[in-house]
């Protein structure tokens, strides 16, 4: 009686725990595989949202992910709409104006995407061009760089994608996890188009959630938990499994 009486307490116990967990809210653009996205039971995935649960597990909190459109997303967070953006952010001077981030979780480069056969081999050759990636990322100020070249913007990078599938644009920029998914990786897109190259950064890029500026509670909370997860191996095998051993 006493044993089962104390496995009730126990399961009580674990669920108020549950109960006064702390809800952080996450903003998520899930357009971006294979670091966010739909799958098919609707529900959101990928290497960013399994890594935020993760976090949630070792750091005491409730992750609530909620789809966000990428246009949006930035005046959402100042808005209070959300805690958190966990969308694939690079880490930059200029965004660090107008909030904060958390820690980095993962290094990006910036690979270029562009038909089978083309001769597009390096960033010079895209001059005269028509070079495309999603706006307001760090690929398509990548594109507005380019010398000689027309950068044309997307709501999302698929849709660039579909674009460079069918002969309207010549490339597409992308962070090179997603570059390869579509390039290498996707069913219909590696039928047609190749992952040519990635561009050297000038300095290293990194991915981090960003939060409102003097949020200091929740970037505590986040570098905890992903500290937490990175001793513990966890997030060792969250990248393993979506990207191979690092």
């Amino acid at each position: 009686m006493r044993t089962r009486i104390a496995l009730v307490l126990l399961a009580l116990f674990l669920m108020a725990g549950n109960a006064l967990a702390k809800d952080v809210v996450f903003a998520v653009d899930a357009t971006y595989p294979p670091m966010e996205m739909i799958n098919a039971d609707k529900d959101i995935v990928g290497f960013g949202p399994e890594v935020v649960m993760a976090m949630g597990k070792a750091g005491g909190f409730n992750p609530i992910l909620k789809n966000t459109a990428w246009d949006g997303i930035f005046a959402g967070l100042a808005a209070g709409k959300y805690d958190a953006i966990a969308s694939s952010v690079s880490i930059t001077e200029e965004r660090k104006q107008n909030m904060d981030f958390s820690d980095p979780y993962f290094e990006v480069k910036q690979g270029v995407i562009v038909p089978k056969g083309s001769a597009i081999a390096s960033v010079a050759d895209l001059a005269g061009k028509t070079v495309a990636s999603q706006m307001g990322t760090t690929g398509y100020f990548v594109c507005k760089k380019i010398e000689g070249a027309t950068a044309k913007s997307y709501d999302e990078i698929g849709l660039a994608v579909e674009d460079l599938y069918n002969g309207r644009i010549d490339a597409v920029i992308a962070d090179d996890t997603v570059a390869s998914n579509y390039a290498l990786q996707h069913e219909q897109y590696s039928q047609k188009l190749t992952l040519a190259f990635l561009i050297a950064p000038e300095s290293p890029e990194y991915l981090g959630f960003a939060v409102n500026k003097g949020n200091q509670e929740i970037i505590d909370l986040l570098n905890s938990a992903l500290a937490a997860i990175k001793a513990n191996g966890e997030y060792d095998k969250i990248y393993a499994k979506w990207f191979g051993s690092r």
